[in-house]
């Protein structure tokens, strides 16, 4: 299989539990990584503990990819956890910079890059591909909204990919995490009911993927809480501070 965001802790977990799930192991892990000596002791660590090939792809996809690194590799899964959740201060969302980067990694740079394995899926007639959206993305809030919309454009595009890929023999797997407890969350003041750890996450979505489900919640309350928040009146919704 092939990581994108293999520093994402939810990556981490997730392939932990695919590989003690599974006696037979993959032939090769492909942890496709920004912060390269960070994700070499993720790579250690599967090949002690799972004596497991890994490979590590150095790759920023703020800038130019360089597909031709993909031409060699052969697989059937593509899990997507690559995220930036950036500054949502009001000084944050003024910064040009910081909402180029969030636009960037959450949807502009991932695109391209999964319609590449997308199309090579296709051409085998199998594969699947699991993306994480958010939650975020399925209003807009004060609170994230430039995350959210980045987020929203991704779950879009998931939903479309899908659609086009079931008559082709792919399947795509949309998930929607909630609140999570993880190194892009440190400080920031998550209420403990709400927040998943990234444990339970890869088992929610390792399960969902042996089902082939579509689109997931890692936590259902999600769906009860966004699903008020999406029906709220917009001449209400626009005064709350959310």
């Amino acid at each position: 299989m092939i990581i994108l965001g293999a520093t994402s802790d939810i990556s981490q977990a997730f392939i932990d539990k695919v590989l003690s799930e599974n006696e037979k192991k993959y032939p090769k892990i492909y942890l496709v990584t920004s912060s390269f000596d960070e994700t070499q002791r993720l790579a250690r660590h599967l090949q002690v503990k799972y004596k497991q090939d890994t490979e590590v792809i150095l790759m920023d996809i703020t800038q130019t990819i360089d597909y031709s690194v993909f031409d060699s590799i052969e697989t059937d899964l593509l899990f997507c956890a690559a995220g930036f959740l950036g500054k949502n201060t009001e000084e944050g969302l003024y910064d040009a910079n910081n909402t180029e980067k969030i636009i960037q990694i959450n949807y502009h740079g991932l695109v391209p890059i999964i319609n590449y394995w997308a199309q090579r899926f296709e051409k085998v007639g199998k594969g699947t591909i699991i993306g994480l959206s958010s939650v975020a993305g399925l209003r807009g809030r004060q609170s994230n909204f430039i995350y959210g919309s980045a987020k929203a454009g991704f779950m879009v595009y998931l939903d479309g990919l899908r659609n086009y890929l079931y008559h082709r023999g792919v399947h795509v797997m949309t998930v929607l995490p909630g609140f999570m407890s993880t190194k892009m969350t440190v400080g920031l003041p998550l209420p403990k009911l709400l927040t998943s750890s990234p444990k339970k996450a890869a088992q929610i979505i390792y399960k969902a993927y042996n089902k082939k489900r579509n689109k997931i919640y890692v936590s259902g309350i999600w769906w009860y809480i966004m699903t008020v928040i999406r029906v709220i009146p917009e001449f209400i919704f626009k005064k709350m501070r959310m």
